[in-house]
């Protein structure tokens, strides 16, 4: 990249700031090795004279300037090649303070480091061939894995397995493409003919299955979005509360006590759904609760998923009617609240094709169909929870259908007789579009997007 040197010295604290037991101070490059030299001490405060590769190193790490102590630390050096970035590498473990930390990190940049941007030391591993471009990203989203299930995904895709489909996928390709372009250059005589219809056709099946997995993926890394309506006072915060199994919504037997949105994380079968507990819409006259009806508006508009609670011990009110029309064809569940009182039928039709599900938020009763319905509302029974996705990035999910464009246009002009140019054309766009997934063809601005998501020291 170019604004990056790949062959200085970097540091930086690679462990979150705030108070811990340990913290870490990380270098890579080609001075590491002489700035752990610098500044290490061991318990008798000599400096080491040989370092071994992965040993740990027990001592102090000192200001050459005066011999002070800042912090009790282990050393590690991995060297080069065999390290994370392929460079040398340098740990300090030391204390978990943001100061004994600091005082380190100084030190470092004092003996010629220079500090890392954000994810440069994962830039570095891709550059150097240790990772490709999907592992990257791995990284970052084993680090933000909201569930077990999203980390199975991260972790398959930093072992390579969705690396190693695009490869031979981008390599069926490029035979399909070198055939072609050799049959322009040269006379039939010389080109055996040959029918690249099926492997046209295979590449697509095998990105349209991608595309699938790809959005399953999504599902367990973002989460699902689920916004609880309806009228005042038929007990969303109650079933919020109850979803979660805590008070962590104010109840009261008031109408329009919620007056803002609230947000908080569920995981069902290994799905995170992110609950929005909502006020009441209806025509409020306050100021203030007009404002939360809107942003409740907003929630709905923006869900993956509705919650609409109507109070069953009560006919059905106009209000109710008004949210159902707000909540139109997306995607939803029929909450019938308060099944531990008597109920009223009058909710037929209020949302025509939607679940019904009846519960009690105050007892507890229908909590777990519910959760039933949400997880399979979300994934349609076609995916168990402990399928594991190859993807769950967005951008690769893009990629793949720009790439599967390309290749339907390559397969109907195919199917039409027209060989050459223009199918060696979509075929080789789908290529280059592969290629960004593994970094094969990623460019000096995509890589900046990519990284600059990292945090500094990862």
């Amino acid at each position: 990249m170019a604004s990056y040197s790949l062959d200085d010295t970097i540091a930086a604290i690679s462990t979150p700031l705030g108070v811990g037991g340990i913290g870490i101070v990380r270098l890579s490059g080609p001075g590491a090795l002489d700035i752990a030299q610098a500044l290490y001490r061991d318990a008798r405060g000599r400096p080491r004279q040989r370092w071994e590769p992965n040993r740990l190193y027990y001592g102090h790490a000192i200001d050459p300037r005066n011999g002070r102590a800042v912090d009790e630390v282990l050393v590690s050096f991995m060297q080069a090649p065999h390290s994370f970035t392929r460079q040398d590498v340098v740990e300090f473990d030391g204390h978990g303070g943001p100061v004994p930390l600091q005082e380190v990190l100084r030190l470092c940049l004092a003996q010629g480091a220079r500090l890392a941007h954000e994810g440069e030391f994962t830039l570095r591993a891709f550059v150097n061939g240790r990772i490709d471009l999907a592992q990257a990203e791995a990284v970052l989203d084993v680090i933000q894995s909201k569930s077990a299930a999203a980390l199975g995904v991260a972790v398959n895709q930093l072992n390579g397995r969705l690396s190693v489909q695009v490869r031979a996928l981008r390599g069926a390709l490029l035979h399909v493409l070198a055939y072609l372009e050799a049959s322009i250059d040269f006379s039939e005589d010389d080109i055996p003919p040959r029918d690249v219809q099926p492997d046209l056709l295979a590449a697509r099946d095998t990105l349209q299955r991608l595309i699938s997995e790809a959005d399953s993926g999504q599902v367990y890394r973002q989460g699902v979005r689920v916004a609880i309506v309806g009228r005042p006072n038929v007990g969303k915060s109650s079933l919020l509360n109850a979803l979660l199994r805590t008070d962590r919504a104010i109840v009261t037997p008031i109408p329009g006590t919620t007056r803002d949105t609230l947000e908080e994380t569920l995981l069902l079968q290994g799905v995170p759904f992110v609950l929005v507990d909502t006020a009441g819409i209806n025509d409020a006259d306050d100021v203030i609760e007009r404002l939360g009806v809107e942003r409740s508006r907003r929630s709905l508009n923006s869900a993956d998923l509705v919650l609409m609670v109507v109070d069953g011990s009560t006919p059905s009110l106009p209000e109710d009617r008004d949210v159902a029309t707000m909540v139109g064809k997306r995607p939803a569940l029929l909450v019938i609240n308060k099944a531990d009182l008597s109920q009223v039928d009058t909710f037929a039709g209020l949302l025509p094709g939607v679940r019904t599900v009846h519960v009690s938020a105050k007892t507890g009763v229908g909590m777990v169909e519910l959760e039933a319905a949400m997880v399979e509302a979300v994934l349609g029974g076609g995916l168990q929870a402990s399928a594991e996705p190859l993807t769950a990035n967005p951008r690769h999910r893009a990629v793949f259908e720009r790439a599967l464009m390309h290749v339907a246009a390559a397969v109907d002009a195919a199917a039409h007789g027209q060989y050459g140019d223009l199918v060696a054309i979509d075929v080789r766009e789908s290529i280059d579009a592969l290629g960004e997934i593994t970094g094969e063809t990623a460019t000096d601005d995509l890589l900046q997007t990519i990284f600059g998501q990292f945090c500094v020291g990862k």
